[in-house]
């Protein structure tokens, strides 16, 4: 899956400005935007079905879904120009560290485990953390990220310093796999790996989640305005019900799921859809209680971890910046 790594350095800069209520209001509160974090794919269907089958409408709102501006869905959110939006809980940590903290909350986990890890041509011995030595791996420079690759490469008992870090220019893994612009990427399998699927690349990869179940981390979230979920919880709580049906229908009929997604973006591959939506079906919820939860456990390991690593400005504390409030019963 395609993920916008956007460092929040800017963001957190800017945060002085967003002291102070958002103006949100009960009576304007019908009317929702919604901030993807990318161009639209199977991680956003659960939201395209609730537009399509009008369970917005139901629930009296109105939603609008836009793209995210250059700096990134969380600065949207966190300054009250959306209620809701995506992020993921490694690129929201800046965000919940330090006096500068934005007002943001995850409200909800649109999958429930991390699928995300490193894919390579098969038969390269990349198949395994440590055969990422003497080959390039293509970096988008985060210091959270490359703490990962250091932790699985020594961890399988290589040398992170043989791997040949080049900066990411990938803007699709099948071709930047096949051309040999790179040996290596970071993907989220339920897009990116999918796609050398249905390409018939044949590909290796390892998740993360399998090698340090730290890294089993939420990966992406729903984020919303703090200010609004405090102003107004029960048009939130409207609004997280018609998006859980959304995913529930996802998981219940993966091809149907496809069909919505495709119709609202006509620019998608639909046999990558399909085969995306199949993966998925399984994985929003997986064997939690509820699609949404959002495990204290989980979400609290891998923050201690940044904080441990000093991966952080400032320590995040525990149960910051996650509520399973705004989920129905």
């Amino acid at each position: 899956m395609k993920k916008k790594k956007i460092l929040l350095t800017a963001a957190l800069a800017a945060a002085a400005v967003l002291t102070g209520s958002t103006g949100f209001k009960t009576e304007a509160a019908s009317k929702i935007t919604f901030v993807l974090d990318w161009t639209p794919n199977t991680n956003h269907t659960g939201l395209y079905i609730a537009q399509e089958k009008g369970y917005f409408e139901e629930a009296g709102l109105e939603v609008e879904i836009v793209q995210p501006p250059e700096d990134g869905a969380t600065l949207m959110v966190a300054s009250g120009q959306a209620q809701f939006g995506v992020d993921f809980q490694d690129s929201m940590a800046p965000a919940l560290s330090g006096d500068s903290a934005l007002p943001v909350t995850a409200v909800a986990a649109v999958i429930q485990h991390n699928t995300s890890g490193i894919i390579s041509r098969k038969g390269e011995g990349m198949d395994r953390p440590k055969g990422m030595e003497e080959h390039t791996y293509a970096t988008w420079d985060l210091p959270v990220e490359q703490a990962m690759i250091k932790n699985v490469v020594e961890g399988d008992g290589g040398d992170f310093s043989k791997v040949d870090m080049i900066p990411s220019t990938v803007t699709d893994e099948v071709s930047a796999l096949k051309s040999r612009q790179v040996d290596s990427i970071w993907v989220y399998y339920a897009w990116g790996g999918i796609a050398t699927e249905v390409n018939d690349l044949e590909t290796d990869y390892f998740a993360f989640s399998d090698l340090n179940p730290v890294f089993d981390y939420y990966t992406p979230v729903i984020i919303a305005n703090n200010d609004f979920l405090s102003e107004d919880p029960e048009t939130a709580k409207a609004f997280m019900s018609a998006l859980s049906k959304g995913y529930e229908d996802a998981i219940a009929d993966p091809q149907g799921a496809a069909e919505i997604l495709c119709k609202a973006a006509p620019e998608l591959d639909k046999a990558m859809v399909e085969a995306s939506q199949e993966y998925l079906a399984d994985k929003y919820q997986a064997e939690a209680e509820k699609w949404g939860y959002i495990d204290a456990g989980r979400w609290n390991a891998f923050y201690n971890w940044l904080n441990e690593n000093e991966l952080v400005t400032a320590p995040i504390q525990e149960n910051t910046g996650f509520s399973n409030d705004y989920l129905p019963e």
